[in-house]
């Protein structure tokens, strides 16, 4: 080609050095528009030849070098007369070549007028550059393609820049998509998912395709997303950068989570807010262990306070039992030689004095976990339904009693339990739930089997294992939280002053523990109360049930002549018991300690039975002596008694094989009956036959006498009424409630139920219907302030309504009446 056909050849020498001038060939319109066109070439010339920060050259139309200047030296290397002439191929990398690079960029220059492209290129060294390539097709006024215009630029620094920035970010999106134990994702400005990671999806639920464009409020509870919580974690985070916080959270199947929330606002350059990074983590079992360890902390803290309060009353029970002991044989001592009806009602008074505080010792000795169990295999379901009577007549007819079976089919597992302590804890409970229902309820009575892992028995302070539970469950009042929270401690009521002792729950309590169980309480207020008992599984025959008397108390025949060594430290019982067994018939030796008594064994003296204090001072115990006792005298009979009792004594191995126990305080005829049920090999429920009597009982074996169960909740108007009937010469019993007087009513049977028809609780024509189901009354006697309330006929058992208030001739009417 020619230079005349290729004026741009013209242009690329002058690059090169020559002096004419970068201009078409061509006669300029006037020589002012010459001037500028040269002047302006020159400038262009000066300006692509003093550059050193681009490499500006021209091209021919093929693609050959034709000009070069120095800042394609600087970049690539080449000196003028080294690179004209040559094809622009020479920069590309091989691969480039082979795919025709070169000549596309050429096409699209001359399609587009313009081609800007990034790549590698080579230096004349073989080393390569990231370059930034503008070429531009350069055409004359006619439109002929002249060539074009290359401008590179080495952008290395730039592209190491980016290359570092896309690793960061490469490194940085596969750390996060890595992550499985946490959510992490990103919000806009609005709130709405950006994108989505794997320990979201595994987290929450939800796939890329579920939740991306969703706003993040949805996986806020209903309650938290009502009340504003997501707006403020983004208002939080935007304003102080940074928002951290725990709640529950939904996952895509509704199901909830504890989760620790973390929002970051996320702000460009210019410190415009441009979205939130979340991170969310599952602690859900961070919490539970938490919540786990705190219950446990507490649980140990509970027990703590309990056992030393059981400690405490133990101990006093047990010494107020032996003052009770004195009290109530000194009392039994008088009234055998004072025969007097004045005395008889005076010491009668007394020693149910002494019984109420016998049986206020027995529930702290109860709550202690001190009080002598007899334990025997038995089966729950058997002993409910022997109580549902018992249960339906103390509650009243506003109370329902339901007994249900959590698997109905399943046999219920034995236990090894003092029915008849159960049978008081059950009652209390029962009685705790009707007042709790004023109005009438439910009461139900549940059981099932239940097996305690190690998780759940150290939730309950209890040993893992097979276990029969029992609910007690009242459609009740409830209890706060806080009331909860004493509800076992002793003394602890929210009766009104005089309706309760404080110690129903805290002998409950003591019992299932002594028993080896666990009990719980959990109440709602206005929903109602559970009372949950677990007691051991026993896999042996439960022992079948004895019938019980009436009253085995009074017999005949408990005298006797055998010796009796009685060990007793304390010197006030010890000479109370021992005026007892002489007035009995029965000699009697006597030791102040284990070491004594064994003393007395080796000396030879004539000893039938070993009577000993369990609790006893020095260094050998009483169950060590009796054992020491029996090797030496193998036929010796062994009684022992306490108010308490210690399991480090080992005393219930004995128990077990085969030794008594009298509890204190006892009475003479107790007393009486227990020493020849040892000597004669029986126990006192193996004893049918039963001579009713009571309290104040003077001339009981009279024809006109009456047995007279006094039921008045007025203390006052009870006392001068049970005056009234002992100056009459009845035998009476007296009770301040319902509860007392079916207790009563099932221990023995009277000729006369004598009620008042208010009483707080059962009302008195209540008790007289279950009284009567009971065959534990011949007739009644309502007593009432008003007029008499009822004159239905259809009353199957006689009564006779008697009018507040009333002279002794009237008492004495209404008592003769269907005699």
């Amino acid at each position: 080609m020619s230079d005349e056909d290729n004026p741009i050849g013209n242009t690329a020498s002058q690059h090169t050095g020559h002096a004419q001038p970068c201009a078409p060939d061509h006669d300029a319109a006037d020589g002012s528009s010459a001037r500028i066109m040269n002047f302006s070439g020159d400038w262009l010339q000066l300006w692509a030849e003093s550059t050193t920060d681009y490499s500006i050259f021209a091209l021919s139309p093929d693609g050959t070098i034709i000009s070069w200047n120095r800042g394609g030296e600087a970049i690539q290397g080449y000196r003028a007369d080294e690179i004209l002439g040559q094809h622009i191929r020479t920069m590309y990398t091989d691969e480039d070549q082979r795919k025709g690079l070169p000549e596309l960029s050429l096409q699209l220059a001359r399609e587009h007028g313009r081609d800007e492209s990034e790549g590698w290129r080579v230096r004349k060294d073989g080393t390569l550059f990231w370059a930034n390539v503008i070429i531009t097709a350069l055409y004359s006024p006619e439109g002929k393609l002249l060539g074009y215009g290359r401008v590179v630029r080495d952008i290395s620094d730039k592209k190491n820049a980016t290359d570092a920035a896309i690793e960061s970010d490469r490194r940085f999106r596969l750390l996060v998509q890595g992550v499985n134990d946490y959510a992490i994702f990103m919000l806009s400005p609005e709130g709405f998912v950006t994108n989505w990671n794997p320990g979201a999806r595994r987290i929450k639920g939800y796939t890329d395709e579920q939740i991306i464009g969703s706003h993040f409020s949805c996986f806020y509870t209903r309650e938290d997303a009502a009340a504003g919580m997501p707006q403020l974690g983004l208002e939080t985070a935007a304003r102080e950068g940074r928002w951290e916080a725990e709640g529950w959270r939904v996952r895509r199947d509704g199901s909830r989570f504890w989760a620790h929330v973390v929002i970051d606002a996320i702000r460009d350059e210019n410190g415009a807010l441009i979205g939130f990074a979340k991170i969310t983590r599952d602690i859900t079992e961070r919490r539970q262990a938490a919540e786990l360890l705190d219950q446990t902390r507490d649980a140990l803290f509970q027990s703590q306070k309990m056992e030393a309060i059981g400690k405490l009353t133990g101990g006093v029970a047990h010494d107020f039992n032996n003052v009770l002991q004195v009290l109530r044989g000194n009392l039994e001592l008088l009234g055998a030689r004072h025969e007097d009806s004045w005395s008889r009602a005076r010491v009668g008074r007394a020693i149910e004095a002494v019984e109420r505080g016998s049986k206020l010792a027995a529930q702290l000795l109860a709550f202690g976990r001190r009080q002598a169990l007899q334990p025997v295999v038995s089966n729950l379901g058997d002993v409910l339904r022997s109580m549902e009577d018992l249960l339906r007549r103390a509650l009243g007819e506003r109370v329902r009693v339901r007994v249900q079976e959590s698997h109905p089919g399943v046999d219920v597992w034995n236990v090894f339990v003092d029915t008849h302590q159960l049978e008081n804890v059950l009652l209390n409970l029962a009685i705790n739930s009707r007042d709790a229902m004023p109005e009438g309820g439910l009461l139900t009575f549940g059981l099932s089997n239940a097996v305690l892992d190690a998780k759940a028995a150290a939730a309950s302070q209890t040993t893992p294992g097979e276990y029969v539970k029992m609910t007690v469950t009242d459609t009740g009042a409830g209890m706060s939280a806080e009331v909860v929270e004493r509800a076992f401690d002793p003394f602890f009521t929210t009766k009104p002053e005089g309706e309760g002792t404080g110690l129903g729950l805290s002998m409950a309590y003591g019992f299932v523990l002594q028993s080896g169980g666990h009990i719980e309480l959990a109440s709602t207020p206005g929903v109602g109360t559970t009372v949950t008992i677990y007691l051991p599984r026993s896999t042996d025959t439960p022992v079948a049930r004895p019938h019980t008397p009436r009253d085995a108390e009074w017999e005949d025949g408990v005298r006797g002549d055998e010796t009796v060594l009685v060990v007793e430290d304390d010197r006030r019982v010890q000479l109370t018991v021992v005026d007892m067994l002489s007035q009995l018939g029965y000699g009697v030796l006597t030791a102040n300690d284990a070491t004594d008594a064994l003393t007395v064994l080796r000396s030879g003296a004539k000893v039938d039975l070993l009577f000993t204090d369990v609790v006893m001072p020095g260094p050998l115990l009483s169950p060590e002596m009796a054992r020491q006792a029996l090797m030496m005298r193998p036929s010796l009979k062994v009684l022992f008694t306490s108010g308490h009792t210690r399991d480090t004594l080992g005393l219930d191995a004995q128990l077990r094989g085969g030794a008594e126990l009298l509890q204190k305080p006892y009475s003479r005829m107790q007393l009486a009956r227990k020493i020849r049920d040892v000597f004669d090999g029986m126990t006192g429920a193996q004893r049918n036959a039963a001579s009713p009597g009571g309290s104040g009982a003077s001339g009981a074996s009279a024809a006109s006498a009456l047995t007279i169960l006094v039921v008045e909740d007025e203390p006052d108007a009870r006392e001068a009424l049970c005056e009234l009937l002992g100056l009459l010469g009845h035998a009476y019993e007296s009770a301040g409630n319902a509860e007392d007087a079916l207790q009563r009513l099932q221990r023995r049977a009277f000729d006369v139920l004598l009620t008042d028809l208010t009483l707080p609780g059962m009302s008195g024509l209540e008790l007289a219907r279950a009284a009567m189901d009971m065959h534990a009354a011949k007739r009644v006697v309502f007593a009432t302030g008003h007029d008499a309330p009822m004159r239905d006929e259809s009353l199957p058992f006689a009564w006779t309504a008697l009018r507040k208030p009333y002279s002794l001739d009237q008492l004495k009417a209404a008592l003769a009446a269907h005699a």
